[in-house]
């Protein structure tokens, strides 16, 4: 009768274990997946590009600080630039930092003049435009952008796979009690 009750106790014992490794299990998987759904639930934010209208609502246009615009902004890899002007009295020309600095208009890479254009940054480093048209470079109308890398999103951890739960094993030595 001892060794039954002793039997008994032990294989009550097992499933009690047994159990609660079962319960501990879901708990871990259910933290994962709260885990996961929340880095989702961030991942747009934190991966966005940035649409920068230069001089916002203002545009491309004369009389605007574009020195102190650009400071005002961070500028990353991926962003777009949006001038928006008037295409019968502006353009935007690129050019390097020295033909930056003297308004040069000979020393043009590229120009776009239709009155909405969208330029992608697409790589880090400095980008610098002017307006071709008549002095307005000297008087201003002139842009320099310094681009940072595409900021990555630092990839969580990922979790521990949770252990198996392990079969409690039973002892082959009879626990014998006086109840």
């Amino acid at each position: 009768m001892e060794m039954q009750r002793g039997i008994a106790y032990a294989q009550q014992r097992r499933k009690k274990r047994v159990r609660q490794a079962s319960v501990s299990l879901a708990s871990k998987q259910m933290l994962a997946a709260v885990a996961a759904l929340m880095a989702l639930a961030f991942l747009p934010t934190l991966a966005s590009a940035t649409d920068h209208v230069v001089g916002d609502s203002q545009g491309w246009t004369l009389g605007f600080d574009y020195a102190a615009w650009a400071e005002s902004k961070q500028f990353t890899v991926g962003d777009t630039l949006a001038f928006k002007y008037a295409s019968s009295s502006h353009n935007v020309a690129e050019v390097s930092g020295p033909n930056f600095k003297a308004c040069n208009k000979a020393a043009v890479t590229s120009i776009w003049n239709s009155g909405d254009d969208r330029l992608s940054l697409d790589m880090p480093g400095r980008r610098w435009f002017i307006c071709t048209v008549g002095s307005h470079c000297q008087i201003g109308m002139k842009l320099n952008v310094t681009i940072l890398p595409a900021t990555t999103p630092t990839p969580l951890p990922a979790p521990a796979p949770a252990p198996e739960p392990s079969q409690p094993q039973l002892s082959r030595r009879f626990f014998l009690s006086n109840w």
